[in-house]
């Protein structure tokens, strides 16, 4: 776990509503203590705007999100949903998820490291589209 917490050049951008839902999830203790300092850093230099003004290309709720793991080249896709109705017979994943948590708020052509359950990865953010 020696990957340097603040690896990403983009503060990340949330709805109050997505940023007050993330603190909750910190407060909860359910994070690696890695994850919940790279958490903390990244809310302390969030950008908090309207739901309605976050850019189209930045991962929030009912998006659909492209990622490379950039270690292993693997493409990954998932529809990110609110918590309360992700389904995985519909193929969706909660914002909650240890991969929605981990890129929320980053846009496209960013590279996010988190500590997944199989230890320290790095995605890149390859496509963004709506639900």
């Amino acid at each position: 776990m020696n990957k340097d917490l603040n690896t990403t050049q983009h503060s990340i951008v949330l709805s109050r509503g997505i940023f007050d839902l993330l603190k909750v999830h910190v407060n909860r203790k359910k994070l690696s203590k890695y994850n919940e300092d790279k958490l903390n850093l990244e809310l302390r230099n969030a950008k908090q705007i309207l739901a309605k003004d976050i850019p189209s290309d930045v991962v929030t709720v009912n998006k659909q999100v492209r990622l490379i793991d950039v270690e292993t080249g693997e493409e990954s896709v998932y529809k990110l949903v609110g918590d309360g109705v992700a389904k995985r017979k519909n193929g969706t994943l909660s914002i909650l998820s240890p991969i929605g948590v981990a890129i929320v708020g980053y846009p496209v052509g960013a590279e996010v490291t988190w500590e997944m359950p199989t230890g320290i990865r790095t995605y890149k953010i390859l496509e963004v589209e709506n639900l």
